[in-house]
């Protein structure tokens, strides 16, 4: 459930290339129906066909889009940009070690999300051995607003940052469990101040539980979370456990300390 799509290029200003964006419109619905024929995206996107060949094919010559028959899919050069842009972040290359350790001792998925633009995006998700994971990708990107890492991000920004994050996504209702209210969020993030952990009570992926703490600068500005998910019932037990999310604390304070060695 990636809550980030690219709107339509008529809603952006005469500074905006149009064109750019609907490129990435058509790299964004490939993306998620991983291969499609050229009526497909344009039923989609409600693009004129011609539209979407075009760009589809332009797309193929640098490389960017492969043709097999009549359907197009993304390439793996998509695959070498993400894996340059994560490696070239610090927090990621502090972390591995730590978040892989936090997935065997706690024998759910550890993982590492950092602020962008306004959403969460997961950088890394270690799975402990012999636990599937759930449908979230490394890479994807998830409301700040309904996740435990995102709250925990959130809580450790500005009040002006917050709102503006607010202002700008919203509060979008992702199951019965999320909280669409201002004025709860608010209340919500003071606790997960004051208890330096953010716990995420289904409100993203039903079912789910996560418990989460947050990175932070010298300045106590936040860099990203780390967080640890599973299924509700699994997690309910395990979080009756003090020394449970105090694992989490202190996996985020040991990057956070590796972090400016």
């Amino acid at each position: 459930m990636d809550t980030s799509s690219i709107p339509e290029a008529s809603t952006f200003d005469r500074q905006t290339a149009k064109t750019t964006v609907t490129t990435f419109r058509i790299v964004e619905a490939l993306k998620r129906q991983s291969r499609a024929r050229v009526s497909e995206l344009a039923d989609e996107l409600d693009l004129a066909k011609g539209t979407v060949h075009k760009h589809l094919s332009t797309l193929r010559k640098v490389n960017y889009v492969v043709q097999e028959g009549k359907q197009y899919r993304l390439s793996l050069r998509f695959m070498g940009l993400g894996a340059t842009v994560r490696s070239n972040l610090d927090i990621y290359q502090v972390a591995y070690r730590s978040v892989e350790k936090l997935a065997e001792a706690t024998g759910e998925v550890a993982s590492i999300m950092i602020p962008e633009n306004g959403y969460g995006v997961y950088v890394l998700r270690v799975s402990a051995e012999g636990r599937p994971d759930i449908d979230i990708r490394e890479g994807e990107s998830v409301p700040l607003t309904a996740t435990a890492g995102g709250k925990a991000i959130l809580a450790n920004m500005s009040a002006e940052e917050r709102e503006q994050v607010i202002s700008r996504h919203g509060l979008p209702e992702l199951t019965e469990n999320t909280i669409t209210d201002p004025e709860e969020l608010r209340d919500e993030l003071r606790r997960v101040r004051n208890r330096r952990r953010a716990i995420d009570r289904g409100e993203y992926h039903p079912g789910q539980r996560c418990v989460a703490a947050s990175i932070t600068d010298l300045e106590g500005n936040p860099l990203g979370a780390v967080i640890v998910s599973g299924p509700s019932d699994r997690m309910n037990e395990k979080l009756a456990d003090a020394d449970f999310a105090s694992l989490v604390g202190s996996t985020a304070d040991s990057v956070q300390s590796r972090l400016y060695r």
